[in-house]
């Protein structure tokens, strides 16, 4: 039996730690009928954050990767990447597959808890994505949300420099900080995504909900 492919677009070169190893590997393992195509080009990231988002080169590659992927037979697609979720709404019109970024699901999943969220991002670019998302999910619900953004770069420079220890002392000092102001904390960057802390409010992380809905749309 033929097996389905999802070709994942990554936009950092350690995309196994935060990706491979904690969540594709898994869910691999659920899902034997399945093969997984990584196609990765760190420069749309660091293009984006020298440039406050996405620019329109930036995004035309994207959507040059998205179709490459569609060409070598992916039955679904996805971006690992918060930052570029303007690029993959745009990519949907070109497609004829089915493609979506990994923090769209979390999203949907975290406007319907409540009215008042708190954005922690440790990337320039990543919180106005996840903004804009939050706001398309909630506008597309038509509910009314108010947005609270956090945004400590310096956790990232850690997380960059290998000291995980201070990374992760930065973004729970910003989390006891945050939920004492907002009904849900959303932590769109994958970078986040295995951040272990208890809040006292719903505390919303991309990575498992993005694989579980690639396999919804495998199975379709």
């Amino acid at each position: 039996m033929k097996k389905k492919k999802l070709a994942l677009i990554h936009t950092v070169n350690w995309y196994e730690k935060v990706i491979t190893k904690p969540f594709a590997m898994p869910w691999l393992k659920k899902n034997p009928d399945v093969e997984i195509i990584n196609i990765m080009d760190d420069s749309l990231l660091a293009e984006s954050l020298s440039n406050g988002g996405p620019t329109k080169a930036v995004i035309r590659r994207m959507i040059n990767y998205f179709q490459s992927a569609e060409a070598t037979g992916a039955d679904v697609i996805m971006s690992t990447c918060t930052t570029m979720g303007e690029a993959t709404r745009t990519a949907r019109k070109f497609l004829n597959t089915p493609v979506f970024n990994i923090d769209e699901p979390m999203a949907k999943e975290a406007v319907a808890k409540g009215t008042k969220f708190g954005i922690l991002a440790t990337v320039s670019t990543s919180a106005p994505a996840t903004r804009r998302l939050l706001n398309i999910e909630a506008q597309q619900g038509g509910k009314q949300i108010d947005i609270k953004t956090v945004i400590n770069e310096e956790a990232f420079k850690n997380l960059l420099a290998g000291n995980i220890e201070k990374h992760d002392e930065l973004v729970y000092s910003e989390l006891e900080k945050l939920q004492n102001e907002v009904d849900v904390i959303v932590l769109g960057q994958i970078s986040l995504a295995q951040i272990k802390y208890k809040t006292k409010v719903p505390l919303f992380q991309v990575g498992h909900s993005g694989f579980d809905y690639a396999t919804k749309l495998l199975k379709q």
